[in-house]
């Protein structure tokens, strides 16, 4: 049986991006049993990369196209795009940086849309160093819905069998609140049921976080629980989801820790990154749901106070790594499910 080909995008080269790939694609062959790797990247910034592992850089074989790809173990197979960025300094931010995490996640989606890759694996980017180079994305997540035209999307952290689902992201508090409407709640309640059925598991639970402390507590603490959440939720019940809420996140979330809830849709951002981190750490990922191809990343930054020291833990890249590889083969089933529900 075939294994996954996944284009693992090198992120910002300014940062531990190419570390971790190095250390990840040299330091655990092992993973080449799963998936064939592919970095769409720099080549020097590679090579500076596995140098300072304390890798050979000639372990990194530039190829011209997915088909020229070996996977042999003890290799970096890479496909260069763009000019070189052999003059960025590593742990500054760097507009040229910038621009080529950019240009490396567009390319992934083009091997995407053309087949020739199964899914998505991606090394951390530098937003503002993004935003410096011209191109004014909150993240990858919607650059990524951007490059495959679609609107129902969700940003996703998952360790294990636990997902949270996010109605926000990378807003503002302020605009987060805004954003939470009933039809972004009712569209994401959509994205967690068919992902559920996809998996196999029709009547999981779903819980929602309250956007307000207390989900409110009866309009003491602000109307939108009342108002947006729980009309989105008697909605989607008399439709048949198993889904309940909206929950006191403080409640919900220790309890989804436990084991009680394995599907959680939080509000904003750092009511689901927060705790997550906090608990799971290198054990987590972000994934992508509502895309037509399987995305995987790591759930940390960065790094530039430690870039080029060598000291970049890869555990959440080889994860990264394997979830996808897991997934890519019924992900198709994911996307069909998710379409059809939205109609």
């Amino acid at each position: 049986m075939s294994i996954p080909t996944l284009a693992l995008t090198l992120g910002d080269v300014a940062g531990i991006g190419p570390e971790i790939t190095a250390k990840s694609l040299l330091g655990h062959r092992e993973l080449r049993a799963e998936c064939r790797p592919i970095v769409v990247g720099d080549e020097a910034a590679m090579r500076t990369g596995v140098l300072n592992v304390g890798g050979d850089p000639d372990t990194v074989r530039v190829i011209r196209s997915v088909q020229e790809a070996t996977n042999q173990p003890g290799t970096i197979e890479l496909l260069q795009t763009g000019p070189s960025l052999a003059d960025v300094r590593l742990g500054e931010l760097s507009p040229a940086a910038g621009d080529g995490a950019y240009r490396y996640v567009v390319e992934a989606c083009r091997l995407a849309r053309e087949g020739l890759v199964d899914g998505i694996v991606t090394a951390p980017l530098n937003k503002a160093a993004m935003h410096a180079g011209g191109h004014n994305w909150p993240g990858h997540t919607e650059l990524l819905a951007h490059e495959f035209g679609v609107k129902n999307f969700s940003l996703v952290l998952s360790a294990g069998d636990l997902y949270f689902f996010h109605l926000t992201t990378h807003v503002s508090l302020r605009r987060a609140i805004e954003d939470v409407t009933p039809e972004r709640t009712a569209n994401v309640i959509d994205l967690v049921n068919a992902f559920t059925r996809a998996l196999g598991r029709p009547e999981e639970p779903i819980g929602l976080a309250g956007l307000n402390p207390h989900a409110g507590e009866n309009r003491l603490f602000g109307d939108e629980d009342a108002d947006i959440l729980a009309p989105a939720v008697e909605a989607a019940r008399a439709a048949g989801v198993n889904i309940s809420g909206p929950l006191p996140a403080d409640a919900l979330i220790p309890a989804a820790v436990k084991g009680k809830w394995n599907m959680v849709i939080v509000c904003y951002h750092d009511q689901g990154h927060a705790p997550f981190k906090a608990v799971y750490g290198d054990d987590g990922v972000n994934i992508t749901v509502g895309l037509p191809v399987v995305r995987v990343s790591v759930d940390h930054g960065t790094a530039f106070d430690i870039a080029g020291k060598g000291v970049a833990r890869e555990a959440s890249l080889v994860l990264s790594l394997r979830r996808a590889a897991q997934l890519a083969p019924g992900w198709d089933h994911v996307w069909r499910t998710a379409s059809t529900s939205q109609g």
